[in-house]
């Protein structure tokens, strides 16, 4: 029985979740300086990388050609539909955490921590690739002497390290790093000024691509191109068109343009790092939501303008890879202007770093707060408000990376951190929307109540369970004639029914991937179970959108629900599924240290776990009778109606530090 019991308790342990109080929302130990302005210009910053002088090249090139422009709007659609969910969540919980926060006080704390320790990976991998960027950029400007120099005096022959030791990327991570432990306001200053020389670079190469484009590099015929191919030597590819495609706006055909959306859709990874100032924001109920929208919609203008311009100025077929601009400017007869785009592509990389580097403290910070990590790395500096601690080591950390290794192979870790994050925060938004109350905190445990709860009849506590168990189970016409108004019982469905969805899309994503060929080749079974699987699909959300909503408002709320946070959790999972084995299986090696963590610290240390939790453990060890059992249910079961309240909506917090 009692192995039983703690088996139980260990299971508690991890679906626990964070109980958000009215007055923990109002204090924030952070400084409450900065503006909606300030978070636009950090996701711009953050979002809009050197990306985009490289990414539309080699798009429109391989997979595109002018449909580019569609590829990004698809891609800026599927990542708007993330965004909103981030902003929901931005104006309902107004914490440091971003998606780990969300994850925490929707599903509980074995996710929440799989989420934060894959954000923290994201985080320092693209902290480190980025400055080793923005310091092979500016060798590139210097004809490459920097890295001529340390090739020859400081070569390092290993596998799996860099090619020589990046100094530059080091100070320059330091140097970020101690901006951030100054003070956010300076940081965010800082940011604004690289985002705007940014922007401004970017509209004058949308301005000169409009002046000197030509609409026929639109409009290739398809024998043109055979004959360029024909001259070249190229054979036709696998699908039967040549090398360069079929010509027109097309050339690769809706398939071409969709597996370039795939692509475009990491350009606007980041805007994500709005949601973890939301201890530091003045009015965040309203700043973090208008923050993320308009930063995307910034972001999609850019890339868009930036694309159409390119494949205006140049025929798509002879676009570089590497510096699509520089060479198109050549090719239009503006030579120097490549001087402004290597400018513009400076400001952009340290944008895109700060914009890296500034959430990874913060999420360090929310899980030592709330004692999954060590508790010192919560610490805050009391006169610049930072977590100091927090952001000294995490970009020891990055800059440690940058300095030694060779990152090409852990980039694409980031990505599975990135879109775990947000597969679970449109997850957490279709579970909170069908809760039957969003409440404030429930009583805490007091001697009192449990001295008089002990001298309950154990007659009336059974007749009572047996009531509460035949009201609460589940009945099968929730899903033919659901009620009105959210109950406990729709709630929970709703909770299973998501859980659900994912493992569909998850076997839909996996089938559409590794069984492609059997798909087209139309074989009975691979037919046969993609029906079967979009059916299910299909059923489930629609079971989900039959079920009564919360009516509850916020500032902000996901629009189209349940079909647009399904639909998110379909592309993100689907990308995810995209991934190579070895990436993976790094991504088990860090997990198992996270684990380690998590298991031998966190789970002892967390501040959920209550004087019930420590008063089970006191009870085992001294080997208890009956009545404590029938008491410690009884806990157990209050505990789980206070976490299923979540107290999300409050008054706006407007003060500054």
């Amino acid at each position: 029985m009692i192995p039983c019991r703690a088996a139980l308790s260990f299971a508690r342990c991890l679906i626990r979740r964070k109980i958000v109080t009215q007055d923990s929302l109002e204090d924030s130990k952070l400084c409450r300086c900065l503006s909606t302005m300030d978070l636009i210009a950090l996701g711009v910053g953050s979002t809009l990388g050197a990306g985009v002088y490289v990414l539309a090249g080699d798009v429109a090139k391989s997979d595109s050609g002018p449909s580019i422009v569609i590829s990004f709007l698809i891609a800026a659609l599927a990542s708007v539909m993330a965004g909103l969910c981030y902003a929901e969540f931005g104006a309902r919980v107004p914490k440091t955490g971003s998606a780990y926060l969300y994850t925490y006080v929707t599903v509980g704390e074995l996710w929440a921590f799989v989420t934060g320790w894959n954000l923290i990976l994201s985080y320092v991998i693209g902290t480190s690739s980025v400055a080793r960027a923005w310091s092979g950029t500016f060798d590139e400007l210097l004809n490459k002497q920097i890295g001529q120099f340390f090739r020859t005096y400081f070569k390092m022959n290993y596998s799996g390290l860099a090619e020589y030791p990046d100094f530059f990327a080091v100070c320059l991570v330091l140097l970020l790093a101690a901006l951030l432990s100054f003070g956010v306001k300076e940081s965010a200053w800082v940011n604004k000024v690289f985002t705007a020389i940014n922007m401004l670079v970017l509209l004058f190469v949308m301005v000169a691509g409009f002046v000197k484009g030509n609409v026929a590099n639109w409009k290739i015929s398809e024998e043109f191109l055979r004959n360029i191919s024909a001259s070249a030597r190229k054979l036709p590819s696998e699908n039967g068109t040549y090398v360069y495609g079929a010509g027109g706006f097309m050339p690769f055909g809706i398939t071409g343009t969709l597996a370039g959306a795939a692509t475009c859709f990491y350009a606007f990874v980041g805007f994500d790092c709005i949601a973890t100032t939301g201890e530091e924001v003045r009015n965040p109920q309203k700043a973090i939501p208008i923050g993320i929208v308009t930063s995307l919609l910034v972001c999609f203008m850019a890339y868009f303008g930036v694309s159409a311009a390119l494949t205006l100025m140049m025929p798509y077929y002879l676009l570089d890879e590497k510096s699509p601009l520089p060479v198109a400017f050549e090719y239009v007869g503006w030579g120097p202007a490549k001087y402004v785009v290597a400018a513009g592509s400076l400001c952009a990389l340290s944008t895109s770093l700060l914009g890296s580097i500034f959430p990874m403290p913060r999420v360090i910070y929310a899980m030592a707060e709330d004692g999954l990590l060590f508790k010192c790395l919560a610490q805050i500096n009391s006169k610049t408000k930072t977590p100091i601690i927090a952001t000294l080591s995490s970009g020891a950390v990055a800059a440690v990376m940058a300095f030694l290794f060779d990152l090409k192979a852990l980039v694409d870790m980031m990505s599975i951190g990135t879109l775990l994050a947000y597969s679970l925060v449109a997850a957490c938004v279709l579970i909170l929307r069908y809760q039957p109350g969003l409440c404030y905190e429930q009583p805490k445990y007091s001697p009192e109540k449990e001295a008089l709860e002990s001298r309950t009849s154990p007659a009336s506590k059974s007749e009572s369970q047996a009531t509460m168990l035949q009201e609460q189970g589940f009945r099968l016409r929730l899903l033919i004639s659901p009620s009105t108004l959210p109950t406990q019982q729709s709630a929970s469905l709703v909770s299973c029914l998501v859980g659900f969805l994912a493992f569909l899309v998850l076997g839909l994503s996996i089938l559409t991937t590794h069984g492609v060929h059997a798909i087209v080749g139309l074989q009975a079974w691979s037919l046969a179970l993609l029906v079967l699987l979009l059916l299910l699909c299909i059923a489930t959300t629609v079971t989900i959108w039959r079920q009564p909503q919360n009516q509850q408002k916020v500032s902000f709320m996901v629009p189209f629900l349940p079909f647009l946070p399904a639909f998110s959790i379909l592309v993100n999972i689907y990308l995810m599924v995209q991934l190579s084995a070895e990436t993976w299986v790094r991504f088990s090696i860090w997990m198992a240290l996270g684990f380690l963590i998590y298991f031998a610290y966190g789970i002892r240390h967390s501040l959920e776990r209550g004087p019930r939790e420590e008063d089970d453990e006191d009870a085992y060890s001294d080997n208890v009778n009956a009545a404590t059992a029938e008491k410690s249910a009884v806990q157990a079961n209050d505990h789980h109606r206070r976490n299923l309240c979540l107290p999300f909506s409050f008054h706006e917090k407007t003060s500054e530090c």
